[in-house]
């Protein structure tokens, strides 16, 4: 038996804080205490030396690029950089090529994971014009959810027939997820700025032709069509302060059948920064301006998001460095995200336990994850030591996706992860990923 002892911790769980020992054995948590007792002989002792202990974050939104476009990224590389990052467990979006929208290629994504994948892993399913009856085929206790594009992004899996929607959403019991971007409107903005510009917009313009409008028109629309049929919504990558009013926070999260999420790019970035970043921060839905963020800042801190995310999405140097038309949207995030959002603890706008509950507990509620995402005997122990004092920079020769760049280059962050366990094994220690890929396939509470 594989015996663990970390001691000497601060551990965030459920709203609390206190200092304290646990003691993994293979896999599971089996003791948590003020005090525990071992000897060097019966197991590995770790000593946390007084930084926080906080349950592996889960990330409810990634693109690994695999199969398809490993050019990009893969399940190796990109979990690799999940793990360095304190993120213990993803669920991944169907648009990688072929898009996972039969039960046999959602399958087989899930077969390359159980060989490749350092963290614990989850694909969604995806819905199409024209697969239904495949959607209704997703098995609830081993998949994560239903995924919806309603705006155009990354791949070609917009639905937009709106009889199709209302089947989707009345014939499936599962988690509905959905990227919502009005593809008119965005089609409208961008012939304004063709006609202007021709095939050189600015990419300041980016968050103009992918606009509020847009993101508002297609998130009402997908609420009042959850709320008519009662499926079960979550709405991905909220970016704009106009949304805010579509979310409640009167009820707990557990009778909530419409919940939402926010992605660190859009707590941190604002237009303005489009200026020294340019594509390296264009995404989909856009990031937008110092009031969107603010207001989404507000919604997270008064509960009526749930959830922070990354939508880390890899592209390569030479493809984020082109023209904006022909750049593509998205970036690596899951390395940086929960050390970012520990920059805005130190800045005195959100709590550590607010974090660890955005993070890891809420995710585990929403997808009704088993076992996962809280610091508890008899849970898996998947978990992150962070020293909130250690400062780092971001830069190349320290970034773990595959495409080799970060929009936070430069950036200094004031803590660091030191440790992170997936199941009960130590797989980063400093900077140091242990190749033992001891991810698992994400089971989920669900009849």
């Amino acid at each position: 038996m594989d015996r663990i002892l970390i001691k000497n911790a601060k551990i965030v769980n459920e709203g609390i804080i206190f200092e304290g020992d646990v003691l993994i054995e293979d896999e599971i948590i089996v003791e948590i205490a003020q005090s525990i007792s071992a000897k060097s002989s019966d197991c590995i002792i770790i000593d946390a030396e007084g930084n926080y202990l906080i349950p592996g974050a889960i990330d409810d939104q990634v693109h690994f690029r695999e199969p398809g476009l490993t050019h990009k990224g893969d399940i190796e590389s990109e979990s690799r950089a999940a793990i360095a990052g304190g993120i213990t467990s993803f669920i991944e979006q169907p648009n990688t090529v072929p898009n996972a929208v039969t039960q046999e290629i959602l399958e087989q994504k899930y077969q390359i994971a159980a060989k490749k994948s350092y963290a614990n892993f989850s694909f969604m399913m995806g819905a199409t014009n024209d697969n239904l009856e495949e959607v209704i085929k997703t098995n609830p206790q081993n998949v994560a959810g239903i995924k919806i594009f309603l705006g155009s992004s990354t791949g070609n899996m917009l639905v937009d027939n709106e009889a199709v929607l209302e089947q989707i959403f009345s014939n499936t019991k599962m988690l509905i997820a959905v990227h919502c971007e009005d593809e008119q409107t965005i089609k409208s903005n961008l012939e304004k700025y063709i006609a202007e510009f021709g095939d050189d917009i600015p990419v300041q313009a980016h968050h103009l032709i992918r606009s509020e409008a847009a993101c508002y028109i297609s998130s009402s629309k997908a609420i009042a069509l959850a709320k008519k049929t009662g499926a079960r919504l979550h709405v991905f990558h909220l970016s704009t302060a106009k949304e805010m009013s579509l979310f409640s926070n009167k009820i707990p999260l557990e009778q909530k059948q419409i919940t939402a999420e926010v992605c660190i790019h859009h707590l941190w970035f604002t237009n303005k920064d489009y200026d020294t970043r340019g594509n390296f921060i264009k995404w989909n839905p856009a990031v937008k301006t110092e009031n969107d963020k603010n207001a989404l800042w507000e919604a997270l801190l008064d509960d009526r998001i749930d959830v922070i995310a990354t939508d880390h999405a890899p592209h390569t140097l030479e493809e984020k460095q082109q023209k904006y038309l022909k750049a593509p949207s998205g970036g690596p995030l899951v390395q940086h995200a929960v050390v970012a959002m520990f920059e805005a603890f130190h800045q005195e706008k959100i709590s550590v336990e607010k974090i660890v509950e955005k993070m890891a507990h809420n995710p585990a509620k929403i997808f009704k994850i088993e076992k996962r995402g809280f610091i508890k005997v008899g849970y898996y122990a998947d978990l992150v030591i962070l020293n909130p004092g250690l400062p780092w920079t971001v830069k190349k020769d320290n970034i773990f996706s595959k495409c080799g760049w970060s929009p936070f280059e430069d950036i200094t962050f004031k803590s660091r992860i030191t440790h992170t366990f997936v199941n009960g094994q130590l797989v980063f220690h400093n900077f140091n990923v242990k190749e033992v890929k001891a991810g698992k396939r994400l089971l989920f509470n669900r009849q």
